[in-house]
């Protein structure tokens, strides 16, 4: 099926819709559909084709070509959850809540305003929602982000020197676990392995099928294996490059290759 890219708010994050046999272009703003209700986003690539079982979520559709009301509603709205969020921080201020207000957004029609927060413990907020809700008169939600949905909201650059991954593209943050480095041959030492959420790497998933491919040929550091006859044992593995150095007693070391 054919899906466009489309970008929302002030994320480089794309989002795949279907163009509801639209005439799309890149570069033009849309109101497209999405879990949270209607939102405006700028088209950002041409017509993809694409396997939909490939996709976790049903892919929804553009549902119009923004018009110059559209636009102007958008950047009322940009505006008034602007106004929100100090609202809310002040509001948090004289409730005595511990939590920090990260941002705030309105869906296009206002139905829904959902504010983000960050907390080390859970905090009763009904008092808050329903001061909110009176001033407001809309839906409110109020939504507590871990630490690496922090990351995601916040942005900033990982230690590639590139922004981080969880805030430009990647919609699911998947679990990522020490044996990936481990797979890797990585030194498990937190301040190379762990990003700037304090958890582990999420790019270490991207290669690592490929590092358990490699390794199913070789073995693993310490193991007792035998060279043109000789005992000896594994010293160092070169996972990429199927390679492995081997210490045989009264030869000295020597490299294998798969």
């Amino acid at each position: 099926m054919k899906v466009v890219g489309v970008s929302i708010g002030n994320s480089n994050k794309i989002y795949y819709f279907s163009p509801n046999e639209l005439n799309l272009k890149k570069g033009i703003t849309v109101i497209v559909d999405t879990e949270r209700g209607l939102q405006f986003g700028k088209v950002e690539t041409k017509y993809i084709e694409i396997d939909p079982e490939k996709f976790n979520n049903n892919i929804k559709n553009v549902v119009r070509i923004a018009t110059k009301k559209d636009y102007y509603n958008h950047k009322e709205n940009v505006y008034l959850a602007s106004e929100a969020l100090k609202n809310c921080r002040k509001l948090v201020e004289e409730n005595k809540l511990n939590m920090k207000i990260l941002d705030a957004s309105f869906t296009f029609d206002r139905s829904q305003l959902i504010f983000h927060f960050l907390s080390d413990n859970r905090v009763d907020f009904r008092n808050l929602a329903k001061e909110l809700a009176s001033i407001y008169r809309t839906r409110i939600e109020l939504r507590q982000l871990g630490v690496r949905d922090k990351a995601k909201t916040v942005g900033g650059l990982g230690c590639c020197g590139r922004e981080l991954c969880c805030h430009s593209f990647l919609n699911d943050l998947d679990s990522v676990s020490i044996n990936m480095a481990k797979n890797q041959n990585l030194a498990l030492n937190p301040s190379k392995i762990n990003g700037v959420c304090g958890r582990i790497l999420c790019c270490l998933r991207y290669e690592d099928s490929n590092y358990k491919e490699c390794r199913k040929c070789l073995p693993n550091v310490g193991d007792i294996v035998k060279v043109e006859g000789k005992s000896g044992q594994v010293v160092s593995v070169d996972i990429l490059n199927k390679k492995y150095k081997v210490d045989i007693p009264n030869t000295g070391v020597v490299e294998v290759s798969k």
